[in-house]
């Protein structure tokens, strides 16, 4: 992994393998470098294991690492991360903490907010890869997650916090290297997932395996013993899933990439049918691409040994704590919210924790909001978060008054099952294309040369189904299970939820 030249950019190292495939230099550096974590965490797990070492040569070895993959992948822009972190930090320290979760949420997304602008329309707009914001935003999430955390921790009684937030609250100030560790950590530094801090100062120190032993059952028993389980398996599950996820990708996307349903002249004149199921493969074909970079960050952590969850009923181990996305969820959704459930799980944990559950007026449109904010400042991010929007209600709107119908076999069950799966998958797919061309113009060309029927269809029934909207009741199912009433796109699948009350016993 030496470099022969660090730029602005990255290691021209390997220049030659990039041009002997044909793939961007920048991606080229980013999944040999997540290789190369992937072999570095198997060996953090085994020889710096927290039974022979102390917890602060794990952080400074965690921390140096992942500042060295992101010299590697971007150059001198790796400073943008300290520069980031630092300024959270002096905040974090010389203010006070009943507001200091709002200064370091202000500073931190337009500290990113800052560096999209420059990168888009100073150096080079449209050229979406593997960008030096990317691991940037992983880190607005740390930051912002750790501040609103330390808030709870230090300035709100334990009855005025969910189970989930007593056991996320932070109860003392993290140190610099506990706070860079956090933030930059080889495990994630590249590409995530966002989790939370008291989960990964757990790992570091060894007793994450403690609590999840107890949660299992209660006690030990003959399937769980209190050796730290093995994610071998895991691992290697994982790792074939990102090979077949990237020979999909690389095979499929570039026979039908999805510009051609806006650039191609030819293809308007196609039948509607011919044209909605050749979104629908373009986009199918096209998220291999995130399933391969999630997969990949998920397995890289579990190499290290983070990431337990308990067990399963069988008894092997389950390592999905900090998952990403569930690939079969995903592609078999029979709803909007379902799909969203299942994708970007803990950019939606973020999401739900820092805005939805905090926002005291209007969360749902709120929540969309800053997540198009979070995502950049391409015009196409917004256009496809206000479609959702949208979508979300209709779709709410819908399963309100249409399924009871069709409960009452299961006939009529597996009939509503098919069409609502259909439907799903055509308003992901006609969602996303600006998020996909990111630009204004081919995103509204495409939307017209499909009359915008999908918005059509969506204020028409908002406006025509009635829904029942109640506060007492609202208020009534957030007491009872927060992942209940958060808005469809951001729903934290419930498990995750469940872990944190299972953790508030135990602790």
């Amino acid at each position: 992994m030496a470099t022969e030249t660090t730029s602005c950019t990255g290691s021209t190292l390997l220049q030659p393998i990039s041009e002997m495939i044909d793939l961007p230099l920048d991606q080229v550096n980013f999944v040999v470098c997540q290789l190369f974590a992937l072999l570095t965490a198997c060996w953090f797990r085994l020889y710096l294991h927290p039974s022979k070492t102390s917890p602060f040569i794990r952080h400074v070895v965690a921390t140096l690492l992942g500042f060295y993959l992101a010299l590697f992948c971007f150059g001198w822009y790796a400073l943008h991360f300290l520069v980031q972190s630092g300024l959270t930090y002096g905040i974090m320290i010389f203010t006070g903490v009943e507001h200091m979760h709002r200064y370091c949420f202000v500073v931190a997304l337009g500290y990113l907010t800052l560096c999209q602008i420059t990168r888009v329309y100073v150096f080079d707009y449209g050229m979406y890869s593997a960008d030096f914001t990317g691991p940037m935003m992983v880190i607005t999430q740390k930051i912002t997650s750790l501040a609103f955390e330390i808030h709870d921790g230090l300035t709100k009684k334990e009855e005025h916090l969910k189970p989930s937030q007593k056991y996320l609250a932070v109860r003392k100030m993290p140190s610099l290297l506990e706070y860079l560790s956090y933030n930059c950590n080889f495990l994630g530094i590249l590409a995530g997932p966002t989790c939370s801090y008291n989960d990964y100062i757990a790992f570091i120190e060894g007793t994450g395996y403690q609590h999840k032993h107890l949660e299992s059952n209660g006690k030990e028993n003959g399937k769980c013993k209190q050796s730290d389980p093995s994610p071998k398996r895991d691992v290697i599950l994982k790792m074939g899933t990102c090979a077949l996820c990237l020979l999909v990708y690389l095979t499929f996307y570039r026979v039908c990439p999805v510009e051609r349903v806006i650039e191609d002249p030819e293809f308007t004149m196609q039948p509607f049918y011919l044209r909605v199921l050749y979104l629908y493969l373009s986009m199918l074909s096209l998220r291999p691409k995130y399933y391969f970079v999630w997969t990949l960050a998920d397995a890289i952590n579990n190499a290290a040994g983070f990431g337990f969850n308990g067990y399963n009923k069988d008894g092997t181990p389950k390592w999905d704590m900090i998952s990403n996305l569930r690939i079969l969820d995903i592609e078999f959704a029979t709803s909007f919210k379902s799909f969203l459930d299942n994708w970007n799980i803990q950019t939606a944990l973020w999401l739900k924790r820092v805005c939805y559950e905090r926002c005291p007026y209007h969360p749902t449109a709120a929540t969309f909001l800053l997540s198009a904010m979070w995502h950049g400042v391409y015009p196409g991010y917004y256009l496809t978060f206000v479609t959702g929007i949208a979508v979300t209600l209709a779709a709410r709107a819908v399963r309100h008054n249409v399924r009871q119908h069709f409960l009452g076999s299961s006939t009529h069950k597996l009939i509503y099952d098919v069409i609502t799966w259909a439907s799903t998958q055509i308003a992901i797919c006609y969602t996303v294309v600006p998020f996909v061309v990111l630009a204004v113009g081919p995103s509204l060309r495409f939307y017209w040369s499909w009359y915008f029927c999908l918005h059509l269809a969506c204020v028409l029934l908002i406006l025509a189904l009635p829904v029942k909207r109640s506060s007492t009741r609202d208020k009534a199912q957030e007491k009872q299970s927060p992942a209940q009433s958060q808005p469809a796109d951001q729903s934290a699948h419930t498990s995750t939820d469940s872990n944190c009350n299972q953790k508030e016993k135990t602790t």
